[in-house]
């Protein structure tokens, strides 16, 4: 099938690339000159596995770019809407990049066409998009508009893409339900999970992929209320981590009895610093505010938010603990992205941290992975950066891990302890046994658990034991 990607972001660029895997012809469309000529000389935009490979195996051949929409609209079947849709001041989404996409995709439909909603979206978006439409000259029957939402994580887009728990499509007509079935044939039917070249299976993957067809209205509702869940459950988490802080209980071991439980599941039950990012925190905003449009007060999606700001604020008052003054003190970073896999740092809890303790006139050096050329578009020119855990913590008065990439789990201890000017260690996404870094020498704090501190070391010195 030939298919069109409108919109070379994050979701439209990995949507573009697996649509190709599973064989189909696709036209990435989008007006950003720059951005496709990067994409054409190879450059890939965004840090995300796999999606290298992919680009390089069907760039150029059934992975072409474009700057024409009306010339992508004509020659495809079904035109992927994956444009940018920023919050308001108030909260909304923007769908301004939506509204001018379906305006120019009426003056160049030539046939039946399925314009199907790929953003984030909110509910009554596919009225109006096929209203502008309708409005700009197009007929009735010559296109159908659907809702199709993805769930996308961001460090594992492309597996999710492609071994997906469930395909959501929203469809108003029997006629576009088909055209979208062919879409993700592939998927459903497995036969893409026997080809040899096929993206490596996950873990807990669902082969073959389900699909669900509802109402375009119900499709855009699940992608919200999924996304408002998820960070609700993060929420629920940290503030049952503040309460372990205050009565001494362990919050791993509360986390484990719960999540055990088959109703709730372990998944996103992971104290830290919050949730961040380029979808929760604009997502729950987006949909408090269609509740708020339907005459519903979501009073709960008030708390989720508040709970995540005040996660942040615990946070910076545990390094005061642990240092007393800020001012002048010299901090190791680990972590700047989001979450681990990624280079987004949009509302990264980590960076606001970072900026706050700048402002309390702390010297910091930081390291991350993939995200320091990101940062140092947006951070303070004093932000100091490291090629490697290691160098980040050289000296420091304390180290803060911020993001929870699988190589800040796996340090050298010893190595750590060492480079460290005092052994102090605050762990915003608890990726240590704290028994374990007390027995190697590390005054250790992290969320919703006691401080552990090492053997033999006198509480008068606990918070900043300085070695010989």
């Amino acid at each position: 099938m030939r298919i069109a990607v409108v919109g070379s972001g994050y979701v439209g660029l990995v949507a573009g690339a697996c649509f190709a895997d599973l064989g189909h012809d696709v036209i990435l469309v989008d007006n950003d000159e720059r951005k496709l000529s990067a994409l054409k000389n190879g450059q890939v935009p965004i840090h995300e596995n796999f999606l290298p490979e992919l680009l390089s195996r069907h760039r150029g051949q059934r992975l072409t770019f474009s700057d024409d929409l009306q010339q992508a609209v004509r020659a495809s079947s079904a035109i992927f809407v994956a444009v940018g849709t920023p919050p308001t001041e108030r909260g909304e989404a923007d769908l301004s990049y939506v509204e001018s996409v379906a305006r120019e995709i009426s003056g160049a439909i030539n046939g039946y066409k399925v314009i199907v909603e790929k953003s984030t979206v909110p509910v009554y978006t596919s009225e109006w998009v096929r209203k502008i439409i309708l409005r700009n000259g197009a007929e009735p029957e010559s296109f159908d508009v659907t809702s199709n939402p993805e769930f996308l994580r961001e460090g594992t887009a492309v597996t999710d893409f492609l071994f997906p728990d469930r395909i959501v499509v929203g469809c108003d007509t029997e006629r576009a339900a088909d055209v979208l079935r062919q879409v993700y044939e592939p998927l459903t039917s497995g036969s893409y999970y026997l080809r040899s070249d096929a993206i490596p299976q996950p873990d807990r993957a669902s082969i073959p992929a389900a699909i669900i067809v509802t109402t375009t209205k119900s499709a855009e509702l699940i992608k919200h209320a999924s996304n408002a869940f998820l960070a609700m459950k993060i929420s629920f988490i940290n503030a049952v981590a503040s309460i372990c802080e205050s009565v001494g209980a362990n919050v791993n071991q509360v986390c484990h009895g719960i999540g055990t439980d088959s109703r709730i599941g372990p998944r996103f039950l992971n104290p830290g610093i919050g949730y961040g990012g380029s979808c929760f925190p604009k997502d729950v905003m987006a949909f408090r505010a269609v509740a708020r449009e339907c005459g519903y007060d979501f009073r709960l999606l008030d708390e989720v938010m508040r709970i995540n700001e005040d996660q942040r604020d615990r946070f910076l008052r545990k390094v005061r603990s642990a240092l007393w003054t800020l001012r002048g003190k010299h901090l190791g970073v680990l972590g700047l992205a989001f979450k681990g896999g990624t280079d987004d740092i949009r509302e990264s809890p980590a960076i606001l941290i970072v900026q706050a303790l700048l402002q309390e006139g702390c010297k910091i050096t930081a390291y991350d992975p993939a995200a320091m050329e990101r940062a140092q578009e947006v951070m303070n020119s004093t932000l100091k950066y490291a090629a490697s855990a290691y160098e980040a913590a050289r000296g420091a008065d304390a180290l803060l891990i911020l993001t929870e990439w699988e190589e800040f789990a796996n340090l050298d201890l010893s190595r750590l302890n060492q480079e460290l000017k005092y052994p102090i260690v605050i762990d915003g996404r608890n990726l240590y046994d704290s028994e374990v870094m007390a027995a190697n020498g590390f005054t250790y704090y992290s969320v919703g658990r006691a401080a552990c501190h090492p053997e033999g070391v006198p509480a008068a010195l606990r918070n900043g034991a300085k070695k010989a």
